[in-house]
């Protein structure tokens, strides 16, 4: 089938691609429609959200003022804080938090994701943000568990991340972002404003939902810059895989020295190094990071060693599974060592386990159902973009999907009642409790 048609299946109105090879840009595309209602296409230079992507270019500017000396990447994190502390409570005084670990998402720190703001709506501080204050709609940032005891993914670790960039440099964060990393960079369509200034509007996607609905006032806006809410483009965000690879090798310095890279590139506590989730392969290494605001699904993804990557942007909270198929489309065409297509062998579906595997479940503290229809079962979450997602049973309690790569195994207590079960991506296990 061909992309146009698999965009039109998953509801994705616009799709950018930059794909590195051989150390360099190869090509970059841009696909589809950037505003469905004034036809306006989607080009190159189309803006998107990159979501948490934005995680791993906040990542490499903090790693940049530790080599300046502004920061330090060990010891206590409120020594270089003055405006705002993490408020210390048994666990901190066990083991302070350092830098390190928010990079690292093994702070202990509270808050997965931010949800954004409605387009006219106001906007907290970055202090009322960290304190959960109003007009914040997001939970206070707290270590409620030990500091590098176990992995645990925390966008409100980034927005600490954020004052502490912030303070260092004596800067709005955007500003120095743009004047430290973006502009070096050559990333002249990229910004971390926060709302979008207004002569960058015409230049951006609309955010739209899983079922095509563009989202009303066009996207959301997400003052939790380091976490979620750079603006940029397939392109642009290239230029940070090839400084990484570059700098890795030992040929850049731009940004990084080969050292520091090398450190950010280590996987400390989970899959995670410092800003990327890393995979060792051998002679190679990847280093990726996907992003899912509302309306918006990006993925980055790169190799050491064979300079080879892509970038992969969409307008739609059915991009994730478009941006699977494109992974591994890649993949096969550029011989790369992952996103192979593996053959699984589904049995018949049953009606009476369907029944009884159905129901509410609470998922990364959000709800996710499964619904059973006959001898056929679906998977539904906000988390992947509110669409139902068909479940193909291996087994009476394992299932795998089609529409992404994940699978559920689910689970029961001691009477035999369905009492959970466990998502299965990228080599994590997420749990998730039933509710009724």
């Amino acid at each position: 089938m061909s992309l146009a048609q698999r965009m039109t299946f998953h509801q994705v109105p616009a799709v950018g691609i930059a794909l590195i090879n051989d150390g360099k840009v190869e090509w970059t595309r841009a696909y589809g429609l950037a505003d469905v209602a004034s036809r306006r296409p989607a080009t190159p230079t189309t803006l998107f959200q990159a979501g948490s992507v934005s995680k791993a270019v906040t990542a490499v500017g903090a790693l940049r003022l530790v080599e300046q000396g502004k920061l330090a990447l060990d010891g206590d994190a409120n020594r270089q804080l003055t405006s705002w502390k993490i408020p210390p409570n048994a666990f901190t005084q066990k083991q302070p938090v350092s830098l390190r670990m928010l990079l690292n998402h093994s702070a202990g720190t509270t808050v997965h994701g931010y949800d954004g703001y409605a387009q006219g709506q106001k906007l907290p501080t970055l202090l009322q943000v960290l304190d959960g204050a109003a007009p914040a709609n997001s939970a206070p940032v707290r270590v409620d568990i030990a500091p590098h005891s176990t992995w645990r993914y925390s966008g409100g670790g980034y927005s600490i991340i954020q004052l502490m960039v912030t303070e260092a440099a004596a800067q709005p964060f955007d500003v120095h972002m743009k004047t430290a990393l973006l502009d070096p960079l050559g990333m002249v369509h990229s910004t971390f404003a926060a709302p979008l200034p207004d002569s960058l509007r015409n230049e951006a996607a609309v955010a739209y939902d899983g079922n095509g609905k563009a989202m009303a006032g066009q996207w959301h806006v997400f003052p939790e810059s380091a976490a979620a809410g750079l603006w940029t483009t397939p392109g642009d965000l290239a230029r940070v895989v090839l400084e990484v690879q570059q700098a890795e090798a030992g040929k850049s310095g731009k940004i990084l020295s080969r050292q520091t890279t090398r450190t950010m590139l280590a996987r400390d506590l989970g899959e995670y190094g410092l800003g990327f989730f890393v995979e060792n392969l051998g002679d190679r290494t990847s280093f990726s990071h996907s992003g899912a605001n509302a309306g918006f699904r990006a993925q980055i993804y790169g190799y050491t060693r064979s300079g080879q990557g892509v970038v992969v942007m969409t307008n739609s909270d059915g991009g994730a599974a478009l941006i699977e198929e494109i992974l591994g489309s890649v993949a096969a065409e550029y011989h790369w060592p992952e996103f192979k297509v593996i053959e699984k062998t589904a049995i018949a579906g049953d009606a009476a386990t369907n029944r009884q595997l159905a129901g509410d479940y609470r998922l990364v503290n959000r709800p996710a159902h499964i619904v059973a229809e006959g001898d056929r079962l679906y998977f539904q979450s906000d988390l992947f973009g509110s669409r139902r997602m068909e479940l193909f049973a291996q087994s009476r309690t394992e299932f795998f999907m089609t529409a992404q790569d994940m699978a559920i195994r689910f689970e029961h207590d001691g009477d035999g009642a369905v009492s959970g079960f466990a998502l299965l991506r990228g080599g994590q296990s997420y749990p998730a409790a039933r509710e009724r």
